[in-house]
């Protein structure tokens, strides 16, 4: 199991950040290779699903992941949001964790925390795997949290 965690800070409302950060069409776009396939219709909501691909062509894997906690953010700042998503893929399993707090008026702190396992891969692989994903994820999240 590959652990890791990611941090940022951005000058946004808890609202806006939880927006970009719950678009799995936008985190697609910003992780190379990968795009968002059935993806659940309506609202995400504890049960939602939807299909990562990775790959070039026929080459590549799904990643397909269940929303198992949804708690948006209180307006205001007075609980933070958490979103949990379980990996149930046949090559990528463990899960992720998106938490969004008001850090100050007008600013939000964003926690990603992710357990990632891949099949086949020797545990002794997991220290690079771990920095792999804080490189990918923290790529992907700064962008997120940066477009406009």
């Amino acid at each position: 199991m590959a652990l890791f965690r990611i941090v940022r800070g951005a000058p946004m409302s808890a609202a806006e950040a939880w927006r970009r950060l719950t678009d799995w069409e936008a985190h697609a776009a910003r992780v190379p290779l990968t795009r968002a396939r059935a993806v659940s219709a309506g609202h995400a909501r504890v049960g939602s699903r939807f299909t990562m691909r990775t790959g070039i062509g026929p080459v590549g894997f799904d990643d397909p992941m269940e929303v198992v906690r949804w708690e948006p953010p209180e307006p205001g700042g007075t609980a933070a949001g958490v979103c949990r998503l379980e990996k149930r893929g046949r090559v990528v399993t463990g899960w992720a964790e998106i938490e969004v707090r008001e850090a100050v008026a007008g600013a939000v702190r964003v926690t990603w925390t992710e357990e990632l396992r891949l099949r086949g891969l020797p545990r002794w692989c997991d220290p690079v795997l771990a920095r792999a994903g804080r490189w990918i994820f923290g790529r992907a999240l700064s962008g997120l949290l940066a477009d406009n």
